[in-house]
């Protein structure tokens, strides 16, 4: 019996020395291992050699939602324009600001750069316009991602908003 206890003892010994031993090294400092990763752009952006989006010209894109033409009047519509003022205020002035780019490009000037009917399917449409139109795709990457809320205008609430871009 003394002999089986001294046994199993010398065994479990032997265990606990084939077991133990290994000693990890804790290093200096904060350390993480990262992985390298690789982009690729879609070949449906577009994009112009240091050319922001938010700057470049493009009177040519009409964009993707329910605004295929349109005409301007050459002279503004001031009364419209004052409506496109106040709907500008209560729903747009939250993310974008006349004359500095903020949470979203600013406004002003953006007759200049855009077709009337790429900004009305912007404000109308602009789940589909990010998901489909490389510009506005461009735009949200610029933006960090930060995509422009529907809120749910009507197509006489956008054109006045249109027709207020004219003013600034």
């Amino acid at each position: 019996m003394k002999s089986l206890l001294k046994g199993i003892v010398l065994l479990f010994s032997l265990l606990l020395i084939s077991c133990g031993g290994k000693e990890e090294k804790k290093k200096e400092g904060f350390s993480v291992d990262r992985q390298k990763t690789t982009t690729t752009k879609t070949a449906d952006v577009t994009e112009d050699a240091g050319t922001k989006a938010s700057e470049r010209i493009d009177l040519t894109n009409k964009g993707v939602g329910p605004i295929k033409s349109m005409n301007l009047n050459s002279e503004i519509d001031q009364a419209m324009a004052a409506t496109g003022k106040e709907v500008y205020d209560q729903m747009c002035l939250a993310c974008h600001r006349i004359g500095k780019k903020f949470i979203g490009p600013a406004p002003n000037d953006i007759l200049k750069r855009r077709t009337p009917e790429w900004v009305m399917n912007m404000i109308l449409n602009p789940e589909n316009m990010v998901k489909e139109d490389p510009l506005a795709k461009e735009l949200l990457i610029e933006f960090n991602g930060s995509p422009m809320a529907n809120q749910g205008l009507t197509e006489e609430q956008a054109r006045a908003v249109l027709e207020y871009f004219r003013t600034l």
